[in-house]
């Protein structure tokens, strides 16, 4: 993600000007824009005129459009965003108060305009634009018959490319047609590879399977790259690894996240950090439960007695409608971070985030045991705050969300 132009106010409205360049920067995107946000964006919409003759033409133009975001869609299989709204912004072709539908697309820019921008908003542009934090692991679980290839990034995992090529069974005097099929099967992995994984970003390669399929793929692949004289993957060997998984399917990874040998290899990167950490909190919860704790209200008593070595929390959370509940979030990560603990934000598109949401997407590893948690009475939901105005913002001075337009506009 390219950071074009960034303007923050002392009370935390303004904007910035971004320009997605790759499919993992539209789920930052997605993250990132809420409803009640404006968006400025270039975009196509059918246009109706009426000749002097009385005849109606109709053509689709390429415009510009600021519209008040009431709708956030994202399709993770072809990344694909589309936000939805009404335009704030007289336009020459497009009446104020018209709906309408913008399609964000990669290397074009887009201006985002919030009335508060909180630190977990701030982080994630920070996140997305820092070029050190791209994909540099690559995986491909499997199984007899059954592969998945993978990308794993900062923010989530992306299986690039699933194949189902059945092997036939083994048969007694003949494995002829089994050892066909096995060749078949290495062989559209071994393309996949080729198409997928790119070795100039990747530091490392994990084959992952039950049994020696993974063992027999290894062979294959670079057999078939000495006979092929690929040069590519003979230079890359070293960045393949084998390691043992019960399936072919992508839960697979979690397991491949958990093997110490991939553990040294990947210590740097945020997804092996966020397993360690979901690992860490199980086995909290086994050895002294007192010090593990999940769930909104448990976490939030944690967090007033400082006691919070290490939060756990999904990005899911921060994308709540309820502007209340996805402020209590945010001031819940402040907290533990102004006591000294670790934040570690998961994505939904991990594994390991999917298992922390199955946790009701909020965990906490305690510094020191808080046995009388449970035995406290449960605490309300918090209140809207008497000076939120009727969707939860707080108010702003007269004219400030024109005055931000006004100022991107120029």
């Amino acid at each position: 993600m390219k950071l074009v132009k960034q303007f923050i106010e002392k009370d935390k409205s303004g904007y910035v000007t971004l320009i997605p360049e790759e499919f993992e920067d539209m789920w930052h995107v997605y993250n990132l824009i809420q409803k009640h946000d404006q968006l400025r964006a270039v975009t196509i919409r059918r246009i109706q005129s009426e000749s002097s003759t009385g005849s109606v033409d109709s053509q689709r133009i390429r415009l510009t459009l600021s519209i008040s975001v009431d709708n956030v869609d994202f399709d993770t299989q072809v990344g694909m965003l589309r936000i939805s709204g009404r335009v704030i912004v007289e336009n020459p072709h497009v009446k104020l108060g018209t709906f309408h539908t913008i399609d964000l697309e990669m290397n074009r820019s887009f201006t985002l305009i919030k009335p508060e921008w909180d630190v977990i908003a701030l982080e994630r542009v920070q996140e997305a634009c820092d070029i050190t934090k791209k994909a540099d692991v690559a995986a491909v679980v499997c199984q007899e018959g059954l592969a998945n290839i993978c990308l794993l990034t900062s923010s989530m995992t992306i299986i690039r490319q699933h194949i189902d090529c059945p092997v036939p069974r083994k048969r007694k005097g003949s494995v002829t047609n089994y050892e066909k099929g096995l060749k078949r099967f290495f062989e559209q992995i071994y393309q996949a590879i080729l198409r997928h994984i790119d070795f100039d970003i990747v530091k490392c390669v994990i084959l992952g399977s039950p049994g020696f399929v993974r063992e027999q793929l290894y062979e294959y692949i670079f057999a078939e790259a000495v006979r092929t004289d690929n040069k590519t993957i003979m230079q890359n060997r070293s960045k393949f690894i084998v390691v043992h998984t019960s399936t072919g399917h992508k839960q697979a990874l979690q397991e491949v996240m958990n093997d110490p040998a991939i553990k040294i290899k990947l210590a740097d990167t945020k997804a092996a950090q966020e397993v360690q950490a979901l690992d860490q909190f199980y086995e909290m919860m086994n050895m002294d439960p007192d010090r593990a704790f999940y769930g909104y209200k448990d976490v939030s008593k944690a967090a007033e007695r400082g006691a919070i070595g290490t939060l756990l929390v999904t990005d899911e959370l921060f994308r709540a409608a309820d502007v209340v509940k996805r402020r209590q979030y945010i001031a819940l990560v402040e907290s533990a971070r102004a006591s000294g603990g670790k934040v570690f934000v998961f994505s939904s598109l991990h594994v390991s985030g999917e298992n922390l949401n199955q946790l009701t997407g909020v965990a906490a590893i305690l510094n020191f045991p808080l046995p009388d948690l449970d035995d406290e009475e449960e605490e309300q939901v918090p209140e809207d705050d008497a000076d939120l105005d009727e969707d939860g913002l707080p108010p702003m001075h007269s004219n400030q969300n024109h005055d931000i337009l006004d100022a991107v506009l120029g």
